[in-house]
């Protein structure tokens, strides 16, 4: 394909929590798809590694979402290293158990801090970049963020806030006729490390795994990939008139009621 017909020809993405899973999958495809890609992560070995996998196109940055100085200057480093900022996706995430009974303050300020928080200081400081040029943000909120989990507390009111963040700033920016879009994807049971992370903390992990996957209403967990071709439309062109909108990618797990699961 000539590189002019690739539909992110020209295009330079910043993705947080790069280094592994959804954001490491959006590197790869943006890559491909023509895109010049910086890509953030407070796991150092692992955005170094991911870094010297997606080539020279790519870029590993260290990064705290949650420092504001740290996003000036990472914003800062995109466009001096490769020109401009057309594309962020708010992909770093903390994912922990803890009911509205044992959470304690300190974790759910963490889980705040990294979800939420760290999608706000993203968006406001890629706005600030993107005014006079346009761009596209892609927060990545949860299917969390429409239901409740007893066991998940602060992790859905985390996912909850991203989800209706994304619809302040998509008006916000309208109002104001920015030509930036901002989208939220909500996944739902995606096999990455967070996931199989938090399964294997679990005192039983068999037992953990099995109800889990007895949740998944295709019989399987999405991949990193599909989640990845979504974010990938909301990135480019395709998308222009898609702002403000929230996009569920789970299978199907909450479409319907529970699962008549097969004997």
């Amino acid at each position: 394909m000539n590189s002019e017909n690739k539909r992110l020809h020209a295009k330079v993405a910043l993705i947080t929590g790069g280094a592994s899973g959804i954001g490491l999958c959006c590197a790869r495809r943006f890559i491909a798809e023509g895109a010049k890609v910086i890509i953030t992560d407070r796991d150092v070995d692992a955005g170094r590694e991911a870094s010297s996998e997606i080539g020279k196109n790519g870029l590993f940055l260290e990064h705290d979402v949650t420092d504001e100085q740290q996003w000036d200057e990472t914003v800062r480093n995109t466009v001096d290293t490769f020109g401009a900022l057309n594309i962020l996706v708010n992909c770093a995430g903390v994912f922990r158990r803890g009911s509205i009974e044992d959470t304690s303050v300190s974790l759910w300020r963490d889980i705040m801090g990294v979800n939420l928080e760290g999608t706000f200081l993203g968006c406001r400081a890629a706005l600030r970049a993107m005014k006079s040029t346009g761009g596209a943000i892609v927060n990545l909120s949860s299917t969390a963020a429409m239901m409740g989990d007893a066991d998940y507390a602060a992790y859905d009111a985390s996912k909850g806030g991203v989800r209706s963040l994304t619809k302040s700033i998509a008006v916000h920016c309208a109002r104001q006729r920015y030509a930036i879009r901002c989208n939220s994807v909500h996944p739902g049971n995606i096999d990455t490390p967070m996931i199989q992370n938090i399964i294997a903390a679990q005192p039983d992990p068999e037992a953990e795994a099995r109800i889990w996957q007895n949740g998944l209403r295709m019989g399987r967990y999405g991949r990193p990939e599909e989640v990845a071709a979504l974010i990938l439309f909301l990135s480019c062109d395709e998308s222009s008139y898609v702002n403000g909108a929230e996009f569920v990618v789970d299978g199907g797990d909450m479409a319907g009621g529970a699962l008549d699961l097969p004997s």
